[in-house]
Parts: C-alpha cells; sequence; structure tokens
C-alpha cells in the first residue's frame, strides 16, 4: 500500500495544496511565493527521499507568517495522513540527528525536566547495575569520534532514567538505520547542488 496523502487547505491568507508520497525517490515539485521556503522545501524532499508536490500562495504582502505556518500545517497534515498508524515510547521522547561524513562532533541537549533527570542521577535513579544517563553520554562521545559521525542527541523528557536511555538508543538505531541505508531510489551524490 502506497504511503501517500493529499492535504488542501484554503483560507482568506492562503491556499495550499500538498501531495506526499512517503515511499518517494526525492522528487520535489514545489512552488510558494517565497524562494527561500521554496529552496528548504526542496531540500526536505530531497534528503527525505520522498515526492512532494506543493503549490502555496500567500498574502506575503501582508508579511511570510501566514503562508510558512500554513504549508507547515498542511504538510504536517501530510505527514500524519501518509504514516498512518504509530507506537509511542513511554514516558521519555529523545531524538538524534546525525551525519556520517567524517566529521566527528557530538552534542547532547537536554530539555525541561530531561534536564532535572540527567542532574538527578544517584543510586536510586539508575538502572540496572549502576548504568546512568553519564555513560550514555560517554558511549556516544566514543562512537561519534571513532565513526566520524556528526551527531547530536536531545532528550525532550523523560520521568524513568531506564526509558530515557532507552529512548536516546532507539532514536540512535533508527538515525542510522536511516543514514546508511543503501536506496536504489538515490541517484548521483545526495546533494541539491549535484555534487559535493
Amino acid at each position: 500500500m502506497a504511503r501517500k496523502a493529499t492535504v488542501k487547505r484554503k483560507t482568506t491568507e492562503t491556499d495550499i495544496i500538498v501531495e506526499l508520497e512517503l515511499d518517494g525517490a526525492g522528487k520535489a515539485d514545489v512552488k510558494t511565493p517565497i524562494p527561500f521556503f521554496t529552496h528548504m522545501l526542496t531540500s526536505f524532499t530531497k534528503h527525505g527521499l520522498f515526492d512532494l508536490k506543493l503549490r502555496a500562495k500567500g498574502d506575503i504582502e501582508v508579511d511570510l507568517h501566514h503562508t510558512v505556518e500554513d504549508v507547515g500545517l498542511c504538510l504536517g497534515e501530510a505527514v500524519k495522513k501518509a504514516v498512518g498508524n504509530k507506537v509511542p515510547m513511554m514516558d521519555s521522547l529523545a531524538t538524534v540527528v546525525l551525519d556520517v561524513g567524517g566529521r566527528p562532533y557530538f552534542k547532547f541537549n537536554a530539555d525541561g525536566d530531561a534536564a532535572s533527570l540527567t542532574q538527578r542521577i544517584f543510586p536510586a535513579n539508575m538502572t540496572e547495575e549502576g548504568f546512568d544517563f553519564g555513560l550514555t553520554e560517554e558511549f556516544m562521545i566514543a562512537f561519534s569520534n571513532s565513526a566520524g559521525i556528526d551527531l547530536h542527541v536531545t532528550l525532550h523528557y523523560g520521568r524513568d532514567i531506564h526509558h530515557s536511555i532507552e529512548a536516546v538508543y532507539k532514536a540512535l538505531g533508527r538515525a542510522l538505520g536511516a543514514a546508511v541505508l543503501k536506496d536504489k531510489r538515490i541517484q548521483g551524490v545526495m546533494s541539491t547542488k549535484g555534487k559535493l
């Protein structure tokens, strides 16, 4: 079954149509009245290997906000429709963004209660056999340096240290799996410039 969706939105401020296919080849047919935004959406499409046809008109003489926000609403709704059923990760959320480009770098961010979670690490908050979040960071630093990966980990929230660490490792697995996947849809260099 194809994972695709079409979303239309027309208001007094904007007129937008989005046709999205998640299992595409990175083909973008994007037209907005904001050239830089068009470029960003084209880059999003290319690197996500989605197929995206998007037409947006908006009252840019008033401001750019209406058009950009409404495109975000439409594109988000299209992704939601195309993805279908989803499975949440308990009480923790982590995001991992990486680039397997040969330049190692590591950055860890913790938002809100996640920051307090990392500061509250003591024996009662450790997982089995004293494994704490500090060890997770040490692993990520070593992994990034050794593999030459630009690695950014964000723990958005988490109540339980075990679930928080697990969310980070699951996100790392998903991000790395996506980054190293050989995809026959990719033709040439993975850049909107056509070469690096």
